[in-house]
């Protein structure tokens, strides 16, 4: 692929939107006389170099140039086009290339102006290990870069322990890491609840029939099923014949195991092997899209997701960016069923065929079982949309219930609640979190490990003095990033955990950073800290205490008590690294290979310190020079 860069024009934001409108659409033409009539991927930046939107064509400079007839663009293109400063191209060898470079770019960069799929968590799956002599089952989420098979996915964690836990009772694999096998003396709890057949035990089981009840396992995550039933209910019955009445029925709980796993898969598509069905359900200007996820014809589970797009958008439209943008980073299955036929389904074939490595077949049912499935995934979608956008009205009458009891201008779109949380002053941390009318905003939520603690500035345990560097850190660096307020990113509300105090230090920093529009108010505890009797502070306002059943006191507890949650994670884990942390890593000279061999060699940091200089010279890896300095450094009286 070539790339082509060029940065040309630039718009004043003090300019009316027909002068805007007009210079952005200059900046436009100014690309199209060296535009080649080729297949590629255009982005449109704004005066900071921030992407407005990244789109593919087939004829890079026929699209482009449709930008500059403004009489056929809707609103939002409208304001995209006055926004526009510069724009970058990057040509490609086929249309279906630029739909995967498209899609990757759109994921990157977050466009404002595209259709974006923000929830795009990786998938769990069962994996099962190939690097021991005894295979074990487990779950595992991620690149698919260890050693084994890998089956899925599932929809969600829940699903995956469920299917795990089925199989340990069918299957009799063992769980454990490779360590605990090793170590292993007789065997676990999980042996005597029938959950495992004691692979670690010699006597217990030899690795030959360890590894057949592997390939059973194997037969049965790869749709073979039935025929390991057939097999496991023969030789129930031969045991039964035989008298050998404890082995049938060990071999009666291993069927009903794995019947209870197809028992619970719901709508399955028999036959089909490997396939997602995907569903659009278009209501209020919002869209929910529902995954199902069938694998071997088993129902894996399915997923709701809720594109961010512009009110106008089709809902094919908003279907094929999603798609695009799903399999951007996991592979498609053989088969796609939608329930929306595709403009660009022969591109999004092609571009899908080069991803998996082979190919994919995306129809539309009409009838039969897949339609049927279709139904159920649309009704799923209808249903779950109804849900969000129910929850969604009762979430904006909260805020604007907020809004009336704080006396605000307007109901705020973006709340953002600030706490802290140390021990004694150790480990102090800041968190933010954010809500707005859609619930909990989590990717915004932020973290601040307290840098004057470290500096000296002031001691651990003033929680003014943190308050002031968490919130002078976060708005010197939106005044920075954002002057304009044009992004989104700043608050309508700022609210502290605390009393008169944290809502003093709040004042402090806007008055020192300039900032005169953004309310801020301050949530204190009751008496004797029972909730319901919270005390709300303002600027030069007396303080508010609502009702004790009033549904806002509630949705602010729930503020302040997420950002407690979070404050408290955060430390938690910033805790948990200290106290990792081993008196080897501060000697000079010691990494990570030399750290292992002293601990191999002495069983603990304190005897590596308490070592003498021959103990250390014994070392493999370890020079006299270096013994000599980790010597001298235990024994400095430092």
């Amino acid at each position: 692929m070539a790339q082509d860069t060029e940065t040309k024009g630039n718009i004043d934001p003090s300019e009316s939107p027909t002068e805007s409108l007009t210079q952005g659409i200059e900046v436009i033409k100014s690309y199209l006389k060296s535009l080649p009539n080729r297949p590629g991927v255009y982005r449109m930046m704004d005066s900071k170099g921030n992407a407005l939107y990244v789109g593919k064509a087939k004829d890079l400079k026929k699209r482009v140039s449709s930008y500059t007839r403004p009489q056929r663009q809707v609103i939002r293109i409208l304001r995209m086009i006055a926004r526009t400063t510069s724009m970058e191209f990057i040509t490609t060898h086929t249309e279906a290339e630029a739909l995967l470079l498209e899609s990757n770019l759109i994921k990157k960069l977050a466009p404002r102006y595209n259709i974006l799929l923000r929830d795009d968590k990786s998938f769990p799956l069962i994996h099962l290990t190939s690097a021991h002599a005894f295979p074990r089952v487990v779950k595992h989420r991620g690149a698919r870069a260890k050693e084994g098979e890998f089956f899925g996915p599932f929809a969600s964690a829940w699903s995956v322990s469920h299917t795990l836990d089925i199989l340990q009772q069918a299957f009799l694999l063992r769980t454990c890491s490779d360590s605990v096998f090793d170590s292993r003396t007789r065997p676990c709890l999980l042996y005597q609840i029938k959950r495992c057949c004691a692979p670690c035990v010699p006597d217990k089981i030899d690795q030959e029939d360890y590894l057949a009840l592997v390939d059973q396992a194997r037969a049965f995550l790869t749709g073979r099923s039935k025929e390991i039933q057939n097999e496991l209910s023969t030789r129930m019955q031969e045991a039964s014949d035989a008298m050998e009445f404890e082995t049938a029925a060990v071999y009666r709980d291993r069927i009903q195991a794995m019947a209870r796993v197809q028992a619970k898969q719901g709508i399955n598509l028999v036959g089909v092997g490997d396939a997602d069905v995907i569903a659009a359900h278009q209501e209020g200007g919002q869209t929910c899209i529902q995954v199902f996820f069938f694998r071997t014809s088993f129902n894996h589970g399915n997923r709701a997701y809720y594109p961010s797009h512009s009110k106008d958008a089709e809902v094919a439209d908003v279907l094929e960016a999603f798609i695009g943008q799903f399999y951007a980073n996991k592979p498609p299955p053989k088969q796609i069923f939608l329930s929306h036929n595709l403009s660009g389904l022969s591109v999004l074939k092609e571009a899908l065929a080069v991803r998996a490595g082979h190919i994919v077949q995306i129809q539309v049912p009409q009838r039969g079982e897949k339609r049927k499935a279709i139904d159920h995934a649309l009704v799923n979608a209808k249903e779950a949309l109804a849900r969000r956008m129910s929850e969604s009205a009762s979430q904006r009458k909260l805020l604007d219930g907020l809004a009336e009891a704080l006396g605000l201008e307007s109901t705020p779109q973006r709340i953002e609640v600030y706490d802290n949380s140390h021990i004694a002053g150790t480990n102090g941390v800041g968190a933010m979190i954010v809500a707005g009318p859609e619930g909990f905003i989590k990717p915004a939520y932020r973290k601040f490990n307290i840098k004057g603690v470290v500096e000296g500035k002031f001691k651990g345990g003033d929680d003014y003095s943190m308050a002031h560097e968490v919130l002078t850190r976060r708005f010197s660096r939106a005044l920075k990033e954002d002057p304009g307020r044009t992004d989104g990113q700043w608050p309508d509300l700022v609210i502290f955990d605390g009393g008169k105090g944290q809502l003093s230090i709040a004042v402090q920093v806007f008055e020192e950073l300039g900032i005169d529009d953004v309310p801020v108010a301050a949530i204190a505890k009751g008496p004797d800290r029972n909730a319901g009797k919270e005390k709300l502070f303002m600027p030069g306002k007396e303080p508010i205490q609502l009702e004790f059943k009033d549904p806002v006191l509630y949705f602010l507890q729930r503020l302040r008590d997420e950002a407690h949650r979070f404050a408290i994670g955060t430390h938690r884990v910033k805790r948990a690294k200290g106290v990792s942390k081993s008196i080897l890593d501060q000697a000079p000279g010691v990494g990570a290979k030399r750290k292992r061999a002293l601990l191999h060699h002495f069983g603990s940091a304190a005897a590596v310190a308490n070592a003498g200089l021959e103990d250390l010279e014994a070392v493999g890896g370890i020079s006299k020079a270096m013994a000599k300095k980790l010597y001298d450094h235990f024994h400095s009286g430092n």
